[in-house]
């Protein structure tokens, strides 16, 4: 697991630690696990629920996922909700795209949670998403405060606001598994 670090213009947090971790799997998968730790009776999080795709998920507290092939343009966007919830989204460039509405891609998201812990697992199948070889991932965690606040988590913070999507941020880089 590798620590996330807040955003620069976070509001205070009840959050102690943020961290998250990635492994690309033998059957072309790429397994993630995200960890949320402090005081979440002071954050905002939807409850569990049956998994099914959600819109604007990033607006809430959830944790994403930006995968992309090195050395292209194009990557796809997951967001995973606390709620069972998730979207995924493809981009041609930069911010240029929209959403996936494939029930197919359910990424399987499972949760443990305790008064301090909040655990986030989930597992994206790579194959579908037509990417292989090497893959760039920005992980990143959205995190909402009781009193509407919004904090942001990521490996890397590209200059500027809080901006995801901006190459800078897919700060891990994992080759794909050789059989």
């Amino acid at each position: 697991m590798l620590d996330l670090i807040p955003h620069a213009g976070n509001p205070a947090t009840p959050l102690r630690r943020v961290a998250a971790g990635a492994t690309r799997t033998r059957a072309g998968g790429l397994a993630l696990n995200y960890v949320l730790e402090g005081d979440l009776a002071r954050l905002r999080i939807a409850p569990p629920g049956p998994s099914r795709l959600g819109d604007q998920l990033w607006r809430h507290t959830c944790c994403e996922a930006f995968i992309g092939a090195a050395g292209r343009t194009d990557y796809h966007e997951f967001n995973l909700s606390p709620s069972g919830e998730w979207a995924a989204h493809a981009f041609a460039r930069y911010r240029e795209g929209g959403p996936l509405d494939d029930e197919t891609l359910n990424p399987q998201i499972a949760i443990e949670r305790t008064a301090r812990t909040l655990e986030l697992s989930a597992l994206i199948d790579l194959r579908r998403l037509g990417v292989s070889g090497t893959i760039r991932l920005g992980l990143s965690v959205v995190a909402e405060h009781e009193d509407g606040a919004i904090s942001y988590w990521a490996l890397k913070h590209a200059p500027g606001k809080p901006d995801f999507h901006h190459r800078d941020a897919f700060a891990l880089e994992l080759d794909e598994i050789r059989h």
